[in-house]
């Protein structure tokens, strides 16, 4: 496969000074959160009247996203510095990791629910721009088109989720909503409620049946797929399940959820990592699977399960990191990602060889290492899984191919020997190329021999996430005899797997060709297919150029969506107030022009009688006491009304019927809208009278009209100030109108001139 970019210089480009930004927010972030709590809480009012606010909450785990953020985005970009030299648009590149970035840190900092989703969506967009950045090519095309409706997608479903759960909970602050979880958590719409919001997490985290868009991503040029697909944005939806399942841990279906959902996409992702010839597409495949991982380990029961979590966070994000850049340098030094062209590289690329090598041995849960640290924390939380305890067996497996993996890209691309000579062009990377994946690598193996430095951060996460602190769970640098017992069943497994690569791979080719038409790649594709489909036989069937069939949609439409809506609505507990006794007659008067305009043909009588339901709608408002509506409602219905008839008898239209076929079905159609209609507002009505009154508005536009407003009319200065824009609007409106009509007055008046001569 050939690389992203060509085959390159030692160059530097001079922006990679940009991670001086990531690099401050790491050191604020640390030093804002050093000792107590670790909780920092700021707000601001920003929709109250909607419950939402700019709210902001970083405790244990939002600092460890954080962390995680800012530390890895610092080297992505000092990488992408050495990666991107040379190429024109390199800084579109870093302008776009820059707001992925900050839409990353608003989302695991944020406290609403609302305000969580703005963020959620942004790393959706600019994520979107950064898988493809190279949007000359086809492939890169199509791979930021199917993230995007993926997660961006899935994030609509969660929408509707977080609103639901908002209602339930009666709140959109998070920290609220946990703090009062055990007040509604056997509300029966919260089963639909956390089915949206899994839908948006497990699209974002790549579960299944979503797995399939992350691998494909693999298009973005490496620096993004390091950050996005290894640190961060896969990752947003295991912190969002981490969030809230404090207050959600205890209900079995979102354990099974989690579990079930997690484990399978762990297991099957590893199976089709085998599957792969390319390095990066290999490296992803992993992602998912410790994805997988990561989501099933919020679903196990227990108090230990947090910690594991926390720590498997960590450790799979300091050593997926420094492969994903090896796999980077590889590609830009040699040309080509396919694990058949690359052998013996260690020679000539000393450094990423190193590199490839600590970051192995983490993902392959070797002693001493923070993946064994990691590994041995999800161990005691399976075992404390209880009803759970088979996912420990399911997850020998993942474990060996996990040290497969670790292998291919540590040995087989740098030391295993082909048989072919390496070319003599290649070498090693710039140092801005080589110091990230050394500077990460080495991080993690530090960290795994000395795992009580990360104690305090491990520790406030899992509290963060309803667990106990896994410094207390574990004995720190210690390897038990069940452990070294399971290390070596795991690496003789994944060693047997990784000499028979290249025979599994052939034997799952010849196997898989039927799950691939039946797969979600091949529904996703069949999808796209029928959305112009759709469209096509919406067309044709609900576009027939008929004003009233349109009129009839519509109608209809909106009366499906206010019954839907009245469904919802409690049914009038009181009787509607009585009305003053000289509505009788205007009520009388629009009930007499309703009925006639159903049995009228002529236009002019049809215009008289939709005139006489305008003119007992102002006799309404004015006895209700609204005289100024009840003016304006006049003076529209006259003018409307001359103008009509006026163009009406210059065109000879009264001088015949309305010409409309009679059919049979359309009648029904209109009758059955028009009486759905009228009873269903007329519910609504006297459901929103029978209610009682909130004079809140009123009573805010009563005291502030003469002091703020200087008038006393209160009608005309909410229209002419409280609301001038929506007036300036409505003038806007009839203006437009009367200029639309106005060629037609001058062709009558020229046509009348005509007449005379």
């Amino acid at each position: 496969m050939a690389n992203d970019e060509s085959p390159a210089t030692h160059g530097t480009s001079r922006l990679g000074w940009l991670a001086l930004i990531p690099a401050a927010i790491l050191l604020l972030a640390w030093w804002a959160t050093a000792g107590g709590e670790r909780i920092v809480v700021a707000a601001w009012p920003w929709i109250p009247s909607l419950g939402i606010s700019l709210a902001f909450r970083i405790d244990g785990l939002a600092l460890q996203f954080i962390l995680l953020i800012a530390g890895i985005g610092t080297l992505v970009f000092v990488y992408a510095a050495g990666y991107m030299a040379g190429v024109k648009q390199r800084l579109r590149l870093f302008g776009a990791l820059v707001a992925f970035m900050l839409a990353m840190l608003g989302t695991v900092s944020a406290d609403n629910l609302l305000l969580l989703f703005v963020f959620w969506e942004m790393t959706s967009l600019t994520s979107f721009l950064l898988v493809g950045f190279k949007h000359e090519k086809a492939a890169a095309r199509r791979s930021a088109q199917q993230a995007l409706m993926v997660t961006a997608g899935g994030g609509l479903v969660m929408l509707a989720g977080f609103v639901m759960l908002g209602a339930i909970a009666g709140t959109y602050s998070i920290s609220g909503l946990l703090a009062s979880a055990p007040a509604w958590l056997d509300h029966p719409a919260l089963p639909l409620a956390l089915g949206c919001v899994l839908v948006g997490a497990f699209a974002k985290s790549a579960q299944m049946p979503f797995h399939f868009w992350l691998p494909n991503a693999m298009a973005a040029p490496t620096p993004v797929s390091a950050y996005l697909h290894s640190a961060t944005m896969v990752k947003l939806g295991v912190y969002l399940m981490a969030r809230l399942d404090p207050a959600l841990h205890e209900l079995a279906l979102w354990q099974w959820l989690l579990v079930g959902f997690g484990g399978l996409t762990a297991a099957w992702s590893m199976l089709l990592a085998l599957r792969e010839r390319d390095l990066k597409r290999i490296l992803a495949w992993s992602t998912v699977s410790a994805l997988g991982t990561l989501t099933m380990l919020i679903g196990l029961p227990g108090t230990v399960a947090p910690g594991a979590m926390a720590a498997f966070l960590l450790a799979h994000a300091l050593y997926k990191a420094p492969l994903f850049f090896v796999a980077g340098n590889v590609d830009h030094c040699t040309g080509s990602r396919s694990i058949d062209d690359l052998a013996g590289l260690a020679p000539r690329m000393p450094w990423t060889a190193a590199a490839a090598a600590i970051a192995a041995v983490s993902m392959a849960g070797l002693p001493f290492s923070l993946g064994y640290f990691a590994k041995d924390l999800i161990d005691i939380a399976r075992a404390e899984g209880g009803v759970f305890v088979w996912v420990g067996y399911a997850s020998l497996a993942v474990g060996a191919v996990s040290v497969a993996v670790a292998a291919v890209a540590a040995v087989r691309i740098f030391w295993h020997r082909s048989g072919r000579p390496v070319p003599a062009q290649i070498h090693e990377a710039g140092w801005a190329m080589r110091l990230p994946p050394l500077l990460v690598g080495g991080v993690g193996l530090v960290f795994g021999l000395q795992p009580e430095w990360l104690a305090p951060l491990l520790d406030h996460s899992a509290v963060a996430m309803g667990g106990v602190p896994p410094s207390t769970v574990i004995g720190v640098g210690t390897i038990g005899l069940d452990g070294m017992t399971g290390v070596v069943a795991t690496l003789g497994a994944g060693i047997a797997i990784y000499l028979g690569w290249d025979r599994l791979h052939r034997t799952l080719e010849r196997g898989f060709p039927l799950i691939d038409r039946v797969g979600m790649v091949a529904h996703y594709e069949r999808m796209l297919k029928a959305i112009p489909a759709l469209a096509g036989w919406t067309t044709r069937h609900l576009q027939g150029g008929r004003a009233s069939a349109y009129t009839l949609l519509a109608a209809g439409s909106m009366g499906l969506a206010l019954a839907v809506a009245a469904l919802l609505l409690a049914p009038p507990a009181a009787p509607a107030p009585a009305l003053p006794a000289g509505t009788a007659p205007a009520l009388v008067a629009i009930a007499l022009g309703a009925v006639a305009a159903l049995f009228v043909r002529s236009s002019l009588l049809l215009l008289l009688a939709s005139g006489l339901v305008g003119f007992g709608s102002a006799g309404v408002f004015l006895f209700v006491g609204a005289p100024d509506l009840a003016f304006t409602q006049f003076t529209v219905e006259v003018a409307f009304i001359v103008i009509l008839v006026a163009v009406l008898l210059r065109t000879g239209a009264t001088r015949e019927s309305v010409a409309v076929p009679r059919q049979r079905l359309h009648e029904l159609a209109r009758a059955s809208i028009a009486t759905g209609g009228g009873l269903l507002a007329a519910w609504m009505v006297l459901a929103g009278l029978s209610g009682p009154a909130d004079r809140a508005l009123s009573d805010y536009f009563a005291a502030t009209a003469v002091p703020e407003a200087y008038g006393r009319n209160v009608v005309n200065v909410i229209l002419v100030d409280f609301r001038a824009v929506d007036t300036m609007g409505e003038i806007a409106v009839v203006a437009a109108a009367f200029l639309a009509v106005l060629p037609l007055l001058l062709a009558l008046k020229h046509g009348k001139k005509e007449t005379t001569r």
